[in-house]
C-alpha cells in the first residue's frame, strides 16, 4: 500500500505582542484545521488513528518552535511536524515584532493504488 494524500489545508497564525514562535505556529495549525469540515477517515472507512498527518510550519526562527507542543494540537492521527524558515517578522514602532507563521497540513492514508 502507498501513502496517498487526500487533503491539504493551509493556515496562518500570529503572535502580535510576545513574539512567540510556538504560539504563532499553533495558531497557524488551528487555522488550517478549522478550514476542514470533511471527515476524511470516515469517508474512506478508516479509523481516525490511521490518518498520517504531515504539518509543515514556516517561521523566521524555526529553532524557536517547540514541535512537541504542536503535536498536541492534533486530536488523533500520527502527526509529523517539519519546521522551516518562512513566515514573517514585522518590526513594531518602538521595538518588538509581530511574528507570522504559515502552516500546511497534509492528511494521507496508506491505501491501495486504484
Amino acid at each position: 500500500m502507498a501513502k496517498t494524500r487526500v487533503l491539504v489545508e493551509f493556515g496562518m497564525g500570529t503572535s502580535l505582542r510576545r513574539a512567540d514562535y510556538t504560539e504563532a505556529a499553533k495558531r497557524a495549525i488551528r487555522d488550517a484545521l478549522w478550514h476542514n469540515s470533511v471527515n476524511m477517515a470516515e469517508l474512506f472507512d478508516f479509523p481516525k488513528e490511521a490518518m498520517i498527518i504531515d504539518a509543515e510550519i514556516g517561521v523566521q526562527q524555526p529553532d524557536s518552535v517547540d514541535a512537541d507542543a504542536l503535536k498536541e494540537i492534533f486530536p488523533y492521527g500520527r502527526p509529523d511536524i517539519r519546521i522551516t524558515k518562512g513566515g514573517l517578522d514585522i518590526d513594531k514602532p518602538g521595538g518588538g515584532k509581530t511574528v507570522i507563521a504559515n502552516a500546511a497540513v497534509i492528511v494521507s492514508f496508506e491505501m491501495e493504488a486504484v
